[in-house]
């Protein structure tokens, strides 16, 4: 059984009860869920994840004021519920894995992951909140809300990055996939930089993950899940597979034997596969650009793309920003 289902049973059949009957006055106004740290939020789990921070548990999220009336009580009596269930054994609770259930404020659960208590104001806001922590902070399922204010929040932060950020967040991501994958990594390899070629072939697929997630309207999870998500999204679906095996594909030291400096200066060294890999990766991303009206350019190159992605954005400070920022 999954972590979210097995999550929702355990509050219909053992949370929900006791909730009605030590706290009626407070159910009408609480959130009740599961969301967060944790692969089952995701719906990620599997036989692996069990080993620890997984097991019958959910979330209750309270306003302030009612937070500050019985959030301590409530919290003790939720720790007092059967921790087995179902035949799932109780949490065993990593070291860093506390907290993630139980009673929570609403605009502290916020931000604990975002750095808001509620939706981001200013487009600066939105800029700086990494990926994951929106990610994180809107995984999961709400399985009743009564109240309604934590649903809301959650239900604006889903509708994704405004429009401007998501832009300058698409042209920062095109710089570095052009950086680390189109120039870079056969440079390095023609030095004979191995460690280098690896780490810009890394930044390249992280970055690349990153953009088909924004091209998706979708905000990537960390690095563990960000491949496994993007397997989940409708636009660029053909990309998964290159990745895949752009990541899996043995190292390509002898293509570049006896290559001379001015070698590959300014044509591909299509004897390594992993750079046919990019380019091809690099087109299909350009392609989706051009079908988003973000780009009107044809060529294969993401670095020539990345100012006409820029003259899109409408705000004036945001336009202003470094190419590579956000």
């Amino acid at each position: 059984m999954k972590g979210l289902e097995l999550a929702e049973k355990y509050f219909e059949e053992v949370g929900r009860p006791m909730l009605l009957e030590k706290y009626p006055q407070y159910y009408e106004r609480m959130a009740v869920g599961l969301a967060g740290q944790g692969s089952e939020c995701f719906g990620f789990d599997d036989e692996i994840s069990t080993d620890h921070d997984f097991g019958p548990a959910f979330c209750i999220w309270l306003n302030e004021q009612d937070f500050q009336e019985v959030g301590v009580k409530m919290n003790m009596d939720y720790d007092l519920l059967p921790k087995e269930f179902m035949g799932v054994p109780a949490r065993i609770v990593s070291a860093n894995g506390g907290g993630r259930v139980g009673v929570h404020e609403i605009g502290a659960f916020y931000q604990n992951f975002i750095g808001c208590r509620k939706v981001p104001e200013s487009l600066l806001e939105w800029l700086y909140i990494p990926e994951g922590y929106l990610a994180t902070a809107t995984n999961g399922k709400v399985f009743v809300d009564n109240l309604g204010e934590f649903t809301a929040i959650r239900e604006k932060l889903l509708e994704f990055y405004p429009e401007d950020i998501r832009k300058k967040k698409i042209a920062a991501r095109a710089a570095v996939m052009a950086q680390s994958g189109q120039y870079n990594y056969a440079r390095l390899m023609k030095r004979g930089e191995y460690v280098g070629a690896s780490l810009a072939l890394s930044e390249f697929i992280k970055n690349t993950i990153s953009m088909v997630h924004l091209l998706n309207k979708r905000y990537m999870p960390f690095y563990k899940w960000s491949y496994r998500s993007m397997t989940t999204l409708p636009k660029l679906k053909e990309v998964q597979e290159k990745i895949n095996t752009l990541a899996t594909m043995e190292f390509q030291k002898e293509a570049w034997q006896g290559v001379g400096k001015n070698d590959y200066l300014y044509e591909l060294n299509s004897n390594d596969r992993k750079v046919v890999l990019i380019e091809e990766i690099c087109a299909m991303v350009v392609t989706e650009l051009r079908a988003q009206n973000l780009t009107r350019r044809q060529d294969v190159f993401l670095e020539n793309h990345t100012m006409e992605i820029m003259s899109c954005i409408q705000d004036e400070t945001i336009r202003a920003r470094h190419v590579m920022e956000g």
